[in-house]
């Protein structure tokens, strides 16, 4: 890209420069969030390293929405504090988590149908044309919008026929796909994917998989909420089970059946009576 990119805030931007592989990324320490005499986040510990894809699963009203929606901005915890790099952080909106690097895909993806791919890219963050036509009249770079788009989308392999389609007249797969690279385009530190492969098809399903794969092989750790257990397995490094509010354990998807990821998840197999070699 050239150089002169680097000084606009709309250019889709490298990743920071990430730690080591294992690395704390992204961490929450005695996170507390009630509503009224709810207690939705009990006292909430989380981990992301560096390099990996960590799945976060929980039963219904196991706080886990709660807990993700502290992390990426979108709720203010009541207590605890939340740490990028290890350093705390105070997110007051989703728009703080931002531009601190964290990106979310949401489950209603919030992508315009109307728009072209490339304008959905930019969505909220469009470029603007050089010189007087920018600065005074706002109008939009739209050629090296879609350059980038372009660009951006072959280095995630997305099969897209043109960058000036409509979203529209995309599958499901390929709408999450533009949702997905969106958000991998500005991402700094951090993605968090929720529920991305719900109401897929199962090919559909698979070609979003690997485009996860493809944005933690970008050096971006992802963090996956998701019911898929199959999924989980497939593509998770790690397993953050969420149970009453708070962290219940961090499992190995290479060491732990699913039925026993599952019964720690609803409660019916104690922590403490998982194998070590099991554990994360």
């Amino acid at each position: 890209m050239n150089a002169e990119f680097d000084n606009n805030p709309g250019h889709m931007p490298p990743p920071d420069h990430l730690p080591p592989p294992g690395s704390p990324v992204l961490q929450a320490r005695g996170l507390v969030k009630r509503y009224g005499r709810v207690t939705a986040i009990d006292g909430a510990d989380f981990d992301l390293r560096s390099g990996e894809i960590l799945a976060v699963i929980g039963d219904n009203g196991a706080g886990k929405s709660s807990l993700i929606k502290a992390l990426s901005g979108a709720v203010v915890p009541d207590e605890g504090e939340i740490l990028l790099d290890g350093k705390p952080v105070a997110f007051r909106s989703p728009m703080d988590a931002r531009k601190a690097g964290i990106e979310t895909v949401y489950q209603d993806l919030a992508v315009a149908p109307a728009m072209t791919i490339a304008e959905n890219l930019f969505l909220g963050r469009e470029l603007l044309r050089p010189g007087m036509l920018g600065t005074l009249l706002r109008c939009l770079d739209k050629p090296r919008m879609l350059a980038e788009a372009t660009a951006h989308m072959q280095s995630l392999k997305i099969g897209i026929r043109s960058m000036k389609q409509a979203v529209e007249t995309l599958s499901g797969g390929q709408r999450q796909g533009v949702a997905v690279a969106r958000s991998a385009a500005f991402a700094r530190h951090v993605v968090i994917m929720d529920e991305p492969t719900a109401a897929l098809g199962v090919k559909e399903g698979n070609m979003v998989l690997e485009l996860i794969r493809r944005v933690r092989d970008r050096g971006l750790p992802v963090i996956l909420i998701s019911h898929n257990m199959p999924h989980v397995f497939e593509i998770a490094d790690r397993i953050h089970v969420h149970r009453m509010g708070k962290r219940a354990a961090v499992l190995n998807p290479r060491r732990i059946s699913m039925n026993d990821a599952v019964a720690v998840m609803t409660g019916a197999l104690a922590v403490e009576d998982i194998p070590p070699e099991c554990h994360a």
